[in-house]
């Protein structure tokens, strides 16, 4: 750990609610409301994603945490301090941005000091920070390149430096990796959550990707339509969706409709069966969901005690490498399971087979 590390973790520690927005509202026009009422309470430390499709207001809600959009009503509190009239440069937060925003005039270390030149730091004590801070990410030797002279992962870690280089409070990441390829935001995943550990600063990270918030994150904002549908740790997210737009929209998914009372359920295509687990629908109707993994071939034989086993007709293929992910129907249900590769080797389209997956599998949604 370097001295800016040191530094950083020195300022960790406080628990409960750090950063808290309270019933924030965005609207343009006046009319439509591009946020609706969000409330969200963030722990010093953690690290949480809003990921959403586009469109849901994640952005705009990380933007007025920022300070670059005004809320149309709601508060925005951090540390106890309410922070919605501050502007930007009175906040403390740092910011990363996909298109990286770096001057292209300047050396990666004039680029990283450029925050402590606008705070009016002393010149020795720039150039020591921003060196320190250039380490953090990797890139000490890199300090006097412009960012023509640098791959697009090296200047996104220098846009990282340079969020970090004045030790914020908060660091807000907006889909910081969306313009990188897969090998190299994988790895650039890896570092981000390296960072995270060491310095423990609070971080809100936008994205889309559903892999980078699920490997990622503390928790999970999940975002629609202005509103968050689900906040809470990512299996959480994956295994419990408290919404059928979660559950579609985090991995891949199959639904079926059911209703009925106190456990019993009448689920389409599958007959009646007992799920305890389903949780109190006020209108006695159900959205079950039942993960393509969690979904085997069915041998014939066993008991059948507490599964269900229904025949197969696959009409497609998705090869993974390690899995593939099988496409069909079942009577008038569409059905996808993923079974390992070795299990699919005679499997082609048009083949006729059985499935079986345990009833406490299904996860039960109040429609």
């Amino acid at each position: 750990m370097n001295a800016f590390a040191g530094r950083m973790e020195g300022r960790q520690g406080v628990t409960g609610s750090y950063l808290e927005i309270r019933d924030l509202v965005k609207s343009y026009d006046g009319y439509q409301q591009a946020v609706r009422g969000i409330s969200l309470a963030i722990a010093k430390g953690e690290f949480v994603s809003f990921l959403g499709p586009s469109g849901s207001g994640k952005t705009t809600t990380l933007m007025m945490v920022a300070g670059f959009e005004q809320p149309t009503a709601g508060r925005i509190v951090l540390g106890g301090r309410e922070i919605a009239p501050v502007p930007p440069h009175k906040r403390n937060i740092g910011m990363v941005f996909q298109n990286y925003a770096l001057f292209p005039h300047m050396t990666a270390a004039e680029n990283v000091g450029f925050p402590l030149r606008m705070r009016k730091r002393p010149a020795a004590e720039i150039t020591r920070r921003s060196r320190e801070a250039l380490a953090m990410v990797g890139l000490a030797d890199f300090a006097g390149r412009q960012p023509r002279e640098l791959s697009g992962g090296q200047q996104q870690r220098v846009a990282l430096a340079r969020a970090l280089v004045f030790e914020p409070d908060v660091l807000l990441l907006d889909e910081p990796l969306g313009a990188l390829d897969k090998n190299l935001r994988e790895h650039m995943q890896v570092e981000i959550k390296r960072i995270h550990r060491e310095l423990g600063i609070t971080t809100i990270y936008v994205t889309h990707d559903q892999t980078e918030a699920m490997t990622m994150s503390d928790r999970i904002a999940v975002f629609s339509q202005g509103v968050v549908e689900q906040f809470a740790a990512p299996l959480d997210v994956y295994l419990r969706p408290a919404t059928r737009f979660v559950g579609g929209f985090v991995g891949d998914s199959n639904f079926f409709e059911a209703s009925g009372r106190t456990g019993m359920l009448e689920v389409a295509g599958l007959g009646t069966l007992s799920l305890p687990q389903a949780p109190v629908s006020a209108s006695g109707r159900y959205d079950v969901l039942v993960r393509p993994e969690a979904i085997g071939l069915w041998r014939g034989s066993g008991d059948r005690a507490g599964h269900c086993v229904v025949p197969f007709t696959v009409t497609a293929l998705v090869n993974y490498g390690d899995s593939v992910l099988l496409i069909g129907s079942s009577g008038d249900l569409s059905l996808r399971a993923r079974i390992p590769f070795m299990l699919a080797t005679d499997i082609r389209e048009g083949t006729a087979l059985s499935l079986s997956w345990r009833h406490a599998d299904m996860h039960c949604i109040p429609a």
